[in-house]
């Protein structure tokens, strides 16, 4: 079913989008299923539970990491992960790049923008995120935005919310030409991806479509 499930939102997806198979909270068998079925890219929350799974599945997964990251637990999740796209606040920023320099490392990362209307969700301003791409700090890799729409069926605020942050990564790109690997967008989840492919996403974070309702 997994498999079956997988193919046919990759056969709905553009080629240009990236899809995020969102695993967490499912177990190793669910993502050896996915990955059989040749998907590569997955998605995780949880530092321990990230950082329990992947010495357990193949050494060629792109492992992003797409939950809020605590300061404390950098150790549990920047030595695997290809990408982290829940970078959403200053202070984390900070702690990455503070990791990084002491690892000799550099670290990819997604600036995440505050985007939908409910206060619980985390996320940097617009102002934020312009002061950061005007000073890089060193370790860090700009690669791009990432947001999540307001848990709505009114898809009018939906896809507002996608062009908003559709806009302000044009704006970075147009302001700030020497990010020359600010290119990724990644919006979009099970319930709204279609919208979000509209708006110019370049990567997709879908769970529940591909692996069904939580198993634990």
């Amino acid at each position: 079913m997994i498999a079956e499930r997988l193919n046919t939102i990759l056969s709905e997806l553009p080629q240009s989008v990236k899809l995020v198979a969102v695993s967490k909270f499912h177990p190793l068998s669910a993502i050896r299923e996915a990955y059989d079925a040749g998907q590569r890219v997955f998605g995780e929350s949880r530092p321990q539970e990230f950082a329990a799974k992947v010495p357990l599945l193949p050494a060629d997964i792109e492992w992003h990491f797409i939950g809020h990251l605590q300061t404390n637990k950098l150790k549990l999740v920047l030595p695997y992960a290809s990408l982290v796209e829940s970078v959403d606040s200053v202070h984390l920023l900070e702690a990455i790049s503070r990791w990084a320099v002491s690892e000799g490392r550099t670290v990819d990362v997604l600036l995440e923008l505050h985007l939908g209307s409910e206060k619980t969700k985390s996320g940097l301003s617009e102002e934020e995120i312009l002061s950061i791409c005007g000073a890089p700090l060193e370790g860090i890799c700009l690669r791009g935005l990432m947001g999540m729409a307001t848990n709505t069926d009114d898809k009018a605020v939906i896809r507002s919310e996608f062009e908003r942050i559709a806009a302000l990564k044009r704006l970075i790109n147009t302001g700030f030409p020497s990010l020359e690997s600010f290119s990724e967008l990644s919006i979009g989840m099970s319930d709204d991806w279609p919208l979000a492919v509209e708006a110019g996403s370049t990567a997709v974070r879908i769970g529940t479509a591909i692996f069904g309702p939580r198993e634990y």
